[in-house]
């Protein structure tokens, strides 16, 4: 039997129209990353969404599962499309379906990532593009066919289903989006604009999470990356929300543990999905009557 590299998280009674997804929350470390890399392991976990996997766990208190990654985002990335890859990284030149000409490549943070945190790079030298191809083939595929399936089931039992991508951010990453008399931002909800996800769904989390004391913004600077885009689709009755969390609201960024504010946010958190869970029903029935009459 082969390595986990992630895995579902499944309720005692699946009753929900949601799918919860936690594609780098991931703490393992493969020994081929670990023995290439010039960074420590220690260092190599500055991209994860620490216990991000943890904070919204209870979904499964109300019906819902969770997918999780199990291997760590240094060693790709789940959130990208398939061959969002830097030439610079390989020894051979990158064939021409692959997609180098990215701002997340750009950034160093394609599928295979090139970076972590603060510019720091990952890789002693170049590595091999069948390396690559492998991850993509044994870990990155496996998990999208996982999590399109998850949806596919919910969505032919109910024809309807809302993907929640969970996420959290470095407060670094919205610091200079508040002047210095402003709260700081704690969730950053994204939508794609209102082009993933009905508007009275995103709307009523924004309420859920500000009526909780967070503080929320919607798309800026983060929107919906690769698997917003992918599984949103709202005319089928298929929508994905993906929500950021600001780290320093219950991590202790630089060592990567829990501060005292962990449980608290936990279960202000498990308050919204419960209230997420009751509220659907009439969001679906509405939407499902709107698509018959069209």
């Amino acid at each position: 039997m082969g390595p986990r590299y992630f895995e579902i998280q499944a309720p005692a009674e699946w009753v929900s129209p949601i799918v919860y997804n936690s594609p780098h929350s991931g703490t393992i470390l493969p020994d081929d990353l670990v023995q290439q890399s010039r960074l420590t392991p220690e260092a190599l976990r500055q991209s994860e969404d620490c216990f991000v996997d943890e904070l919204f766990g209870t979904c499964l208190n109300f019906g819902a599962p969770m997918l999780r990654a199990l291997v760590s985002r240094a060693y790709i990335d789940f959130n990208r499309e398939p061959y969002e890859l830097d030439p610079k990284m390989f020894h051979e030149e990158l064939p021409g379906y692959m997609n180098p000409d990215t701002s997340r490549v750009a950034g160093g943070l394609g599928t295979i990532p090139k970076i972590v945190a603060e510019n720091a790079d990952i890789y002693r030298g170049k590595i091999s593009l069948a390396e690559a191809q492998t991850r993509i083939n044994q870990v990155y595929r496996p998990y999208h066919r996982t999590l399109t399936a998850l949806l596919d089931e919910v969505h032919g039992a109910t024809q309807f289903c809302l993907l929640v991508d969970c996420h959290s951010m470095p407060a670094s990453a919205v610091r200079h989006l508040r002047s210095h008399h402003e709260p700081a931002i704690d969730i950053v909800l994204g939508d794609r604009f209102g082009s993933s996800c009905n508007s009275e769904i995103s709307h009523r989390v924004e309420a859920l999470l500000t009526n909780e004391g967070f503080v929320v913004v919607r798309n800026r600077p983060y929107a919906g990356g690769f698997i917003t885009a992918t599984h949103g689709s709202p005319h089928q009755n298929r929508h994905a929300l993906q929500i950021e969390i600001n780290r320093a609201l219950y991590l202790d960024e630089a060592r990567l543990e829990k501060n005292s504010n962990f449980e608290p946010v936990k279960t202000a958190l498990a308050r919204v999905m419960q209230s997420l869970a009751q509220f659907l029903p009439t969001i679906e029935q509405a939407t499902s009557q709107r698509l018959a009459a069209e």
